[in-house]
């Protein structure tokens, strides 16, 4: 690699479709850029360090390797295409999801990278049959038959720190709610199965309880109000795959030695469960029959070896030799029992589709395939690359030089440096080594990188995450062997050494983690072991557990919740030392306080702390799978606060003794604030029978139409229309470098006639509009729709710089709304007609339901005013007109204003059209008038528009709420009496509401209107 540094890696949005990519050459990765989406590829490079001569282990990668994924690529054109087409051939549900989970305008942002995904999947199931897409699922089948015995397989790959956990959370929501709403419909399912390949995955992945408090589905708004309480129907079990190893049946245990023997061979043995009977008792919790969709996560442990012979230059377990051979055979067993245990699943209950995902869904060493080789039924990719080009992770920095006169760079082939002065053998080998007989340059790297620390620490102490009470930064070693890491920890962290038949604490070498300080042992540990044998023997000192005494009881509290029936006094050290790793860098829990983690394998996978900024590798890397595995502990953001221009900020993680980097640089992270969480809810505590606001959720509008003439109204001036070259060019020139100009016009639409344009809207009107309730059209009145039509181009059309009629038709849905506004029929007001059409589910909401969190400036509302704890204020620094409206509204008397709440997560919007679309409305406000004793309800709707919002849709939006919920709603009688006030300027908001409110005190309805827009920063 030439000497390149790239000063920001960080060149795409986390929340857009990624558009420009760094290019390679033959020297790796370059400082170029290429101004569209890196294909999906199959790669990992790795950095050729500066001192030449030196021949690494692992292969340098540079674009002659590069092998585009086509399966992924070419699934990934059609997704494009049929999300640009706004996804069609989904269920209602299916889109309302989609819609939600891509809202520009949301809180809580879903990553480009997580919807994609989600996407993808969806694409499979519901749109690829009617979008150019069924041969992406013949050819998974096919794959499918060839390498997992037919089981219905698709793998989306997703680097680490990218978000797998809410891709799979985003599923089981959809699979979910569309079953709930379509009972009968195959393609969906409400049973789940979630395999992981350890305990620390599985405990971790409880998020995906709708039950469990710290639930991803409210944590990070995956699922809109209204299908709330249809998640709740899921069934889900999340599991080890240890679970499917078939057990000792009950009559077995109690069985004698000389019992089981008598069994003959070759026989079942009685004594152990049959594959059917594993199946009941792992899956006991989900009850029922139907099928059952299975998430692998980590999928790249679960596969069917190679069937026959190995494919050529491709490892099997018999020709390795030594650590490597013990290694994939250890991984053959595992993905054995895996794979053979949802074989038996499928055999059983019936799986529908198994999602697989991984960073590194890769064949490995001894599976009969080539190492490295991309699962076959891989449809999706975000790879590590991507991830860093769109700031979602850390960016991994290896060393690539140093001053030492050798021709190798010494920290980053670490292992090269000291293996032959290390134990081969674990602790159990009762080898006699010492802190003392670490090799001097592994001491050496740990000072070197334990120097960076020191700065990120220093940094730490100053910033505002530590002033919040954010966990200090997190330095991971990881090791080969047991023997190793306990020298490594008791050098790190201190030690007891005997003296005169006394045991003295001995402090580590490095300070800012040693766990002695003033010869006295800390009572909170900065340092601690993590491997197989520490979470067996559960050794914590009493020293931390007194010291943690609350954090301990809270987990002896949570333990009980998540395992009725279980005594909490039963908690042994294992997991109480599984909790202290899970929680490393989380405040208020038992592994806050740590900032170094010494592990042997514990930490390759499943471990999700934010705050790791320093990795050293003690151990042979042979894969690049291993090498992205460990790099991956430490490549999940602290901060997703974007900058001014809506992109994250570079973070970095230091790595020795891991051979492996994607791009190199050497600039520094520039920390952003992090906002605080709040919890927005509807309180407990506050009175709920006087505060409580109810509202219909209205989907749509019936028109009952009389039997009576039709007429134009054309008052109202939001009917009126301008056309002019500032909507669109008329006249377009084109040219090459050489030869004939030309000119392109439209004068084809120019042309035509004032009639046929009526006639053309009369026709649309009628079909759009005005058909009976079974949706049938009403012909008889066309003549009369057709007039109106006419008198609207006479009387509510301008026509500016030579504007022919004719080119209405390039905004024809917009006339055709302006059309359909314009008729009433003679005798009556057509208001009286209009009724609404509810959700068929959960047609009435609450406000008692508000709970989210959100990163958004926040005003605290009057106990006595407001249900809600908090409104929330829109923009990036809080928007001061939500606040002032409030104000208004809480200074308002209270014989006026029984209640109010701002319009967040509630799930209140007006249905409406806009240019042939339909779209949905939410107002900023709900106040509840004061109860007069008529035992009429009465609530105002307000919006707060003006110059801060956009005024292209917003009279379609008032005239909506004003001509149609409101009626409807009122027209129905069920739900008292409805207006709707609109505010042009919240300086003036408590006057303006005033008429509003009095002409609802009185029964009628109210638009209150001031044309003064101030600037917001008038209102701070």
């Amino acid at each position: 690699m030439s000497d390149r540094v790239i000063d920001n890696p960080i060149i795409n949005s986390p929340y857009g479709r990624p558009t420009r990519h760094f290019a390679f050459d033959r020297d790796g990765i370059t400082d170029r850029i290429e101004e569209q989406r890196r294909p999906s590829s199959f790669f990992i490079p790795v950095p050729q360090p500066r001192k030449r001569g030196q021949q690494l282990e692992l292969q340098v990668f540079t674009e002659d390797d590069i092998k585009p994924n086509k399966q992924v690529n070419d699934v990934r054109e059609r997704v494009d295409a049929w999300r640009e087409a706004g996804w069609p051939n989904v269920t209602p549900v299916t889109r309302r999801l989609l819609e939600y989970w891509s809202d520009p305008e949301r809180d809580n942002k879903i990553l480009f990278c997580q919807r994609e995904a989600v996407e993808t999947a969806i694409f499979l199931a519901e749109g690829a049959t009617k979008w150019q897409g069924s041969w992406i699922n013949n050819d998974l089948d096919a794959h499918n038959a060839e390498h997992n015995n037919g089981l219905p397989r698709a793998a989306l790959k997703m680097a680490t720190g990218t978000g797998k956990t809410v891709v799979m959370a985003m599923l089981i929501a959809w699979h979910t709610i569309n079953k709930v709403h379509a009972r009968y419909d195959k393609t969906f399912a409400k049973r789940f199965l979630v395999v992981t390949p350890g305990l620390t995955i599985r405990d971790r992945l409880r998020v995906l309880l709708p039950e469990d408090p710290g639930n991803y589905y409210r944590e990070r708004d995956l699922v809109p109000a209204e299908f709330v309480d249809d998640l709740g129907q899921a069934k889900i079990v999340i599991t080890n795959f240890h679970a499917f190893q078939l057990r000792e049946t009950r009559f077995g245990r109690n069985a004698t030695g000389n019992t089981k023997a008598l069994v003959a061979p070759g026989r079942p043995d009685p004594f152990r469960e049959t594959p059917a009977q594993m199946v009941s008792r792992v899956l006991r919790e989900l009850g029922g029959s139907s099928e059952i969709v299975v998430f692998n996560d980590e999928a790249h442990h679960c596969y069917r070896g190679r069937a026959g012979e190995p494919e050529p230059d491709a490892d099997t377990v018999e020709n390795l030799r030594g650590d490597e051979r013990k290694e994939a055979a250890d991984r053959a067993e595992d993905a054995k029992i895996w794979f053979s245990g949802l074989e038996a699943v499928r055999a059983k209950v019936g799986i529908k589709r198994v999602y697989d995902l991984s960073a590194t869904p890769f064949f490995l060493a001894g599976s009969g395939y080539r190492e490295g080789t991309l699962f076959p039924w891989v449809v999706s990719d975000f790879s590590l690359i991507d991830a860093i080009e769109a700031g979602i992770v850390k960016i991994p920095r290896v060393p690539v030089d140093d001053d030492r006169v050798a021709n190798r760079v010494t920290y980053l082939n670490l292992w090269q440096e000291i293996r032959d002065a290390l134990p081969k053998g674990g602790r159990r080998s009762n080898q006699d080594f010492t802190p003392a007989d670490l090799p001097g340059a592994l001491t050496a790297a740990l000072h070197s990188l334990y120097g960076s620390y020191v700065s990120a620490f220093e940094a730490w102490e100053k910033s505002e995450a530590a002033a919040h009470g954010q966990p200090p930064p997190v330095f991971i070693v990881v090791c080969s062997n047991t023997t190793i890491s306990k020298a490594v920890y008791e050098w790190i962290g201190g030690y007891d050494r005997e003296q005169a038949g006394h045991l003295l604490p001995t402090a580590g070498q490095l300070p800012l983690f040693s766990n002695v300080a003033d010869g006295q042992w800390l009572h909170r540990q900065r340092t601690i072991l993590v491997d197989a044998a520490e979470f067996e023997s559960g050794s914590l000192s009493p020293e931390f557990r007194r010291t943690a005494a609350r954090e301990i009881a809270e987990f002896k509290q949570e333990y009980a919740e998540r395992f009725p029936g279980r005594s909490a006094d039963d908690i042994g050290d294992a997991e109480l030392m599984r909790e202290v790793m899970n929680t490393v860098g989380k405040p208020g829990k038992l592994g806050e306080p740590v900032r170094c983690v010494v592990s042997v394998s514990m930490l390759t996978e499943g471990w999700d702390a934010n705050t790791v900024t320093h990795i050293l590798g003690v151990r042979a890397f042979g894969t690049q799978l291993l090498c992205e595995q460990v790099v991956g502990r430490g490549l999940r953001r602290r901060s997703y606060v974007a900058d001014e221009n809506g992109m994250f900020t570079p973070e970095y993680a230091d790595v020795y003794g891991v051979p492996f980097q994607f791009i190199p640089t050497v600039a520094v992270s520039r920390e952003l604030p992090m906002k605080p969480v709040r919890n927005v809810r509807a309180e407990p505590d506050r009175d709920a029978a006087k505060l409580e606001i109810t509202f219909p959720r209205v989907v749509g509008y019936h028109l009952e139409i009389p039997d009576v003439p039709l007429v134009g109204d054309f008052r109202d001036q939001d009917l009126k229309m301008i056309l002019s070259r500032q909507d669109l060019p008329t006249k377009t020139m084109v040219a090459g470098q050489v030869g004939e100009e030309d000119v392109h016009g439209l004068e084809r639409l120019k042309r035509l006639r004032g009639q046929f344009v009526a006639y053309r809207l009369a026709s649309e009107v009628l079909k759009r509009k005005l058909l009976t309730g079974d949706g049938d059209l009403r012909p008889w009145y066309f003549p009369q729709v057709l007039q109106i039509a006419q008198q609207w181009l006479r009387r509510c059309v301008e026509l500016r710089d030579d504007q022919a009629v004719g080119l209405i038709l390039l905004r024809e849905a917009e006339a055709v709304e302006k059309v359909s506004q314009s008729i009433t029929w003679q005798g009556g007001r057509r208001e009286r007609w209009v009724l609404p059409v509810l959700r068929t589910t959960d047609p009435v909401g609450t406000t008692s339901s508000v709970d989210f969190r959100t990163t958004r400036e926040v005003w605290p509302t009057d106990p006595r005013r407001c249900q809600v704890n908090l409104v929330t204020l829109d923009g990036k620094d809080g928007n001061a007109w939500e606040r002032a409206v409030a104000q208004a509204i809480e200074s308002l008397p209270e014989d006026q204003v029984g209640a109010y709440v701002r319009n967040d997560h509630l799930d209140f919007f007006i249905p409406y059209e806009h240019a042939g679309r339909s779209r949905k409305f939410y107002p900023d406000f709900l106040v509840r008038l004061a109860d007069t004793g008529d035992e009429i309800t009465r609530t105002l709707i307000v919006e707060v528009s003006g110059g801060r919002k956009s005024q292209s849709e917003a009279s379609q939006k008032s005239w909506a709420a004003r001509n149609l919920w409101v009626q409807a709603v009122n027209n129905s009688g069920r739900f008292g009496r409805w207006s709707f006030c609109e505010l042009r300027d919240p300086t003036t908001a408590k006057r303006d509401l005033r008429p509003a409110i009095d002409a609802l005190f009185a029964l009628q309805g109210a638009a209150a209107l001031t044309d003064a827009v101030p600037a917001e920063e008038e209102l701070v």
